[in-house]
């Protein structure tokens, strides 16, 4: 074996066992092979730094930055919505509708990103239809990887093994290519865990030690706010009309405690949040707390000219895209220690209502803002995101102690939706009819999306993985390293004399085989990297069409399912759904099975 072989593969190695071993972190890893390379002489500095100017690095960048602005804007989270409407009472609808969602959804956005979106939903239903959330975590993590297979920009593997065929000067895939397989895969792996989330129920008598944080529900509960909510319509006659709030002072002349102000602005429901300068409209909703539940509300209703509206939910918990809560500690060094409320303006100076105190463990009834704060009161806090976000950076004064599941439900730029579709479908409907390359059909889409304010500036760059990034960017220079040391030329003759001369569908399934292998235990982008040019290099010798043996690499890539370390989404959900590592090897391993047999019956096929 030449000496630079050698070198290159026991580099390799230790990149694998850094991988495995998670230390340093693996675009370290991957960035200090990349400049050991050129200085060892394996490959020229140019070559070493080439992936810093691949087209497809910054297609998943800007992929990224596609998937925030679909975040941001609430499509996903209206789509988990629609799940929980839809779902009923039936797990096995359930089941069905929510990998498909995650199947389609994921097709052009980041699979964590999707499931990381998904997993207070489900939490949520799993509560309401009284099932152990690990019969509906699986099944999440299975559509996320899944999601992978949908189309060419669904995950790096994709992306890698078609920039692999461009490097050999052939034309790469269509957007929709992986879209046949990727669907036949979503409708066996839809059918499968229908039958396999029951593997996953519990013994009866196990204890269940849940670490999730808090609800808004939960909130509610603890500190009795359940009889103090109320929405109430200003009627076109009320004497709040064309007032400001400072003016009527709902607070001290009526005890009550605006928490917003839902109102229909360019034919959007919006929750506003009341401030000072705030005029009240005809046929504004305002959302209030009774301070003290023995207020009167009928006689107050009708002196203002109110009408008592139905409240759907507990609480405001059915606003909580833009109304949230927290609670937060009263810091020992707080100007607010020894103060009321009302005499510290709280409401004026964070822009968030306090709706409840706890001292000593316990929640006190009535209203607060009377009480005179001691260092370690707990108040439970309302009002927007934004301002809640703004609280964790007071820490002199404030110390947050929890934030409910909710505040992934927070939508900044829910009005811009419909621009963020805009902006997804222009950069799709590009990629397809491959008006420009499919890099420059990204960052026009999230050129889009700046223009739009579906996402701003230093949003856009916080939304890119950057982890992800430069691991792709460091293993590159492996592949060009193996092949001038003739090392995939070495494995491709390995693999070959092992097989014996046998069919093309017997060397898809050991291909299938050997990168399902190396993702079990390092990324599964990596793998892609590695694997790639030792599949062309086999197409070349047999003299067979490449995509077959291209996409059985790309779409192997997809199918961590065995291991929770095989991929972040499957340790995403190995918390919320209580899983072990047993887990994983048992559902996953014949969903493996299957998954290699489809590979085997249909890639010839189609892409033969």
């Amino acid at each position: 074996m030449p000496w630079d072989l050698a070198i290159v593969l026991i580099l390799l190695l230790i990149c694998i066992v850094l991988f495995i071993l998670d230390w340093p972190r693996m675009d370290v890893v991957a960035l200090s092979a990349m400049v050991i390379l050129p200085v060892l002489g394996i490959v020229s500095v140019n070559e070493a730094l080439a992936g810093f100017s691949d087209p497809n690095v910054v297609l998943i960048a800007a992929l990224f930055i596609i998937g925030e602005g679909i975040t941001r804007t609430g499509i996903a989270l209206q789509v988990g919505r629609w799940l929980a409407r839809n779902a009923g009472k039936s797990e096995p609808r359930l089941v069905v509708l929510l990998m498909l969602a995650v199947g389609i959804l994921g097709s052009v956005m980041s699979s964590t990103g999707i499931v990381a979106i998904f997993i207070p939903v489900v939490l949520s239903v799993a509560g309401r239809l009284q099932i152990h959330p690990g019969r509906l975590m699986m099944p999440l993590s299975v559509a996320g990887l899944i999601s992978g297979m949908m189309t060419l920009v669904a995950t790096p593997p994709n992306m890698i093994v078609d920039s692999a065929l461009e490097s050999q000067g052939i034309e790469g895939f269509s957007f929709f290519a992986f879209t046949p397989m990727g669907a036949s895969i979503l409708v066996l792996s839809v059918g499968y865990m229908l039958v396999a989330r029951h593997w996953l129920k519990r013994p009866d008598g196990e204890t269940q030690k849940r670490s999730r944080r808090r609800t808004l529900v939960s909130f509610v509960e603890e500190y009795r706010l359940e009889k103090r909510a109320f929405r109430l319509r200003v009627s076109p006659e009320s004497r709040l009309v064309g007032n400001m709030l400072r003016e009527v002072d709902l607070r001290q002349r009526n005890g009550v405690n605006l928490i917003g102000i839902q109102r229909t602005i360019r034919g959007q429901k919006r929750v506003l949040n009341p401030v000072a300068q705030t005029v009240i409209q005809a046929d504004d909703i305002l959302l209030v707390d009774l301070v003290n539940p023995e207020n009167d509300l009928e006689t107050f209703t009708r002196d203002l000219g109110l009408k008592h509206l139905p409240l759907k939910g507990v609480y405001f918990t059915q606003q909580s895209q833009f109304v949230g809560m927290a609670e937060v500690a009263v810091s020992p060094e707080s100007n607010l220690v020894g103060k009321t409320l009302v005499d510290a303006t709280f409401r004026n100076e964070h822009g968030l209502s306090v709706i409840g105190l706890r001292r000593g463990g316990e929640a006190i009834e009535g209203p607060v803002t009377e009480e005179k704060l001691r260092p370690g009161d707990i108040l439970l806090v309302i009002g927007p995101w934004k301002q809640i976000h703004l609280m964790q950076t007071q820490q002199l004064d404030f110390i947050v102690l929890s934030l409910p599941v909710e505040i992934e439900d927070a939508a900044p730029a829910r009005s811009q939706a419909i621009y963020a579709l805009i902006s997804l479908a222009v950069m799709v409907g590009l990629m397809v009819f491959s008006v420009v390359p499919n890099a420059i059909a990204a960052l026009i889409g999230c050129l889009l999306m700046g223009l739009f304010r579906c996402v701003d500036v230093e949003t856009a760059y916080k939304s890119i993985r950057w982890q992800s990034v430069f691991l792709i960017v460091g293993m590159m220079p492996f592949a060009v390293a193996l092949e001038k040391t003739k090392g995939i030329e070495l494995a491709v003759d390995l693999l070959m004399n092992a097989l014996g001369g046998a069919g093309p569908r017997v060397i898809i399934a050991v291909l299938f085989i050997l990168t399902t292998g190396f993702s079990l235990v390092i990324s599964n982008t990596a793998t892609a990297i590695l694997m790639a040019p030792i599949a062309l290099t086999i197409a070349g010798q047999l003299e067979l069409s490449p995509y077959p043996f291209v996409m059985t690499v790309a779409i192997a890539a997809s199918a961590a399912f065995m291991t929770p370390v095989a991929s972040p989404v499957n340790t995403l959900v190995m918390g919320p759904g209580e899983y072990r590592f047993s887990d994983y090897v048992k559902i996953g391993t014949p969903l493996t099975l299957l998954v290699l047999i489809v590979c085997v019956i249909l890639i010839p096929w189609i892409y033969g």
